[in-house]
């Protein structure tokens, strides 16, 4: 297990008074699910058990994401593709969406995702695309409760403490009120 930085540094070209700032994202990173906890190693099981429940007949690429709620309930996800692109769903939107529909009022904890192609799973972990991302944020800001994110590659696992760490220059409900 080893911590990581990665720093992002924004430019503005346009002015004459130019900043430069700095966006710092520090995860984890394991390179065997042995130096895991017990329940991040059950967390990623249950996303590689959805993953093979994916509907991904097009792209051949298949994700499970598994979400731990804070009583212990595990609720899981899959990819499901549709011949008319983009209305499909990802796992990550799929889990989170019958936490919240079934679970109301429990609050996810974290979240483990999971792809695989047919050659097997993934060497490197894969993200959440753009939408899940901001979805877990809206969920963690609703409930003012960090989402662990737990990203799973055969070659190594990365765990981010939340899904904020996600979307550094976020959008979020404060950018719709004046």
């Amino acid at each position: 297990m080893c911590e990581k930085n990665i720093t992002f540094i924004l430019l503005n070209y346009n002015s004459a008074l130019m900043k430069e700032k700095e966006i710092k994202l520090v995860y984890t990173e394991y390179n065997d699910m042995a130096e895991m906890s017990d329940e991040d190693r059950m967390l990623v099981g249950k996303a590689i058990e959805a993953g093979r429940k994916a509907y991904a007949p097009y792209s051949r690429f298949q994700v499970g994401a598994a979400m731990l709620l804070e009583d212990g309930t595990v609720v899981s996800g899959a990819n499901v593709e549709n011949a008319a692109f983009p209305s499909g769903s990802c796992a990550e939107k799929t889990a989170l969406s019958y936490a919240v529909s079934n679970y109301p009022g429990i609050k996810p904890v974290a979240i483990a995702v999971v792809a695989r192609t047919e050659k097997g799973l993934t060497g490197e972990p894969v993200p959440p695309c753009g939408n899940c991302r901001q979805m877990l944020l809206e969920e963690e800001n609703r409930n003012n409760k960090p989402i662990r994110v737990i990203l799973y590659g055969a070659e190594r696992i990365v765990v981010i403490p939340n899904s904020e760490k996600l979307m550094p220059l976020q959008f979020t409900r404060d950018h719709l009120v004046g």
